[in-house]
Order: structure tokens, then sequence, then C-alpha cells
């Protein structure tokens, strides 16, 4: 049973309940209870939990195929932290209405990083026997 990953899996989920909230915030706030209504910053939200709910779950998948074959802890923590990092930086350039488009590209680099590298890791490790 994995166990970084399931750390890290943790501390993710905790983000992805933050930025519901965000969205939900909104919703609230200006009473909105379907679509956007184009609201910019409802839009920005909701694209924000839509980005994290398509990456993270695959990503999460391949980091615990990783440490189940046992690769080295150290390499497990670099890549989940990389997609942590990734995720947290992404949310909050996209986040922005003046959005800095440096800390967007950041955060999706960090986060096709450690997929990248963990889906080559298992190829590889398949390859092997």
């Amino acid at each position: 049973m994995p166990t970084i990953v399931s750390f890290y899996t943790a501390l993710l989920a905790g983000f992805y309940i933050f930025l519901s909230m965000r969205v939900v915030r909104i919703r609230f706030r200006d009473r909105i209870g379907l679509g956007d209504a184009g609201n910019p910053k409802l839009q920005r939200a909701i694209r924000v939990h839509g980005n994290f709910a398509e990456y993270v779950p695959l990503t999460v998948i391949l980091l615990a195929f990783v440490e189940m074959q046992r690769f080295s802890s150290l390499l497990v923590h670099v890549l989940c932290w990389a997609l942590v990092l990734g995720r947290v930086i992404h949310a909050y350039g996209v986040s922005k209405e003046k959005e800095d488009y440096r800390l967007r590209v950041t955060g999706m680099v960090l986060t096709f990083s450690a997929m990248a590298v963990s889906a080559l890791l298992l190829i590889g490790s398949f390859l092997q026997g």
C-alpha cells in the first residue's frame, strides 16, 4: 500500500476542497446556481477547479504505481512535490484577473513533469521485465 503518495494525495484532497469552496462561495455570493452567468471571477474559479480535477487523478495513480514499483523514496517525494507545487502555482496564476502566464506555465510544466516522468519510469520498468 503506498504511503508516501497517500500523504500527498491527502494534501491534494485538502486543496481540492479549498478550490471547490471558492466556487461555492462565489456562486452563493453572486446568486449563480448553474453555469457562470458571465462572471469572470466565477469562470476562473471553475476552470482552476476543473483543471485540477482533470490532471491530478491520473497523475496520482501514476505516482502510486511508481511507489509500488519501489523506486527510491526521494524520487517519489520529488515527483509528488512537483505535482503539489505545480497545482498550487497554476491555481494561483490562473485565479488572478491579470493573469501572469509565467505562473500558469510553471504550474503546468511541474504537473506535466510529474506525470511524464512517472509514466516513463513505469514504461521502462515494464520493458525491463
